[in-house]
């Protein structure tokens, strides 16, 4: 007994590098999750001016109606600027929407090569908010994406090095912004975006 009681310290014996790593894991969660609920407020505004009904964006979003449109008119009462003129088009410029589009391919990669990706941990970091977009960590995922390419360049469509080329060629022009006068979402909000719709053009047959 005395020495299971050893193997397993009394939480009086819990060190204080010990509770910050176990407070700094948790705290990870708490922010990935505030984080994806802003973001999720911010799409279902997207939703909206796209000429959703509350009832689709709930259905899709999984919330009830009821809390759809509290977000709803808390973006009114707030008087926001809507999402006018947005483009759901593949073909933009702007720094967030081609780190969407580079996130997207590393996912669709992920997927289709499973753990052998080097890009699969990022990935995985991402969803779970332990990575957040910077200059220093899209440069990280552009290298693991590349080199997936080119280990698995007999595994995956011809299309993924395509796309691949085109967001690095975006990405190496000094930054873009989305012009005026259309109000854009946060940079969050379009990456998202780009990540999908990149998504959806990879798994499209190709011609």
């Amino acid at each position: 007994m005395t020495g299971e009681q050893s193997a397993y310290p009394t939480p009086g014996t819990l060190t204080e590098e010990q509770a910050g790593r176990m407070l700094a894991s948790m705290n990870e969660v708490i922010r990935a999750g505030e984080e994806m609920r802003r973001l999720r407020a911010e799409m279902i505004q997207v939703f909206v001016h796209l000429g959703w009904t509350q009832e689709k964006i709930a259905r899709l979003t999984e919330m009830s109606q009821p809390a759809v449109s509290k977000q709803v008119a808390k973006h009114r009462e707030g008087d926001a600027p809507a999402a006018t003129g947005l483009s759901l088009s593949l073909d933009q410029h702007d720094t967030a929407w081609l780190e969407g589009r580079l996130w997207g391919l590393a996912e669709e990669i992920a997927e289709a090569v499973g753990d052998t990706a080097r890009c699969t941990p990022y990935v995985l970091a991402v969803a779970r908010g332990r990575k957040r977009f910077t200059p220093r960590t899209v440069d990280d995922l552009r290298r693991l994406v590349e080199e997936d390419l080119r280990r698995h360049r007999t595994e995956l469509p011809a299309g993924y090095r395509d796309a691949y080329d085109t967001i690095s060629r975006g990405l190496d022009l000094p930054p873009k912004t989305v012009p005026a006068p259309t109000v854009p979402p946060t940079a969050s909000a379009r990456r998202a975006l780009a990540c999908q719709v990149q998504r959806i053009r990879l798994q499209e047959p190709e011609a």
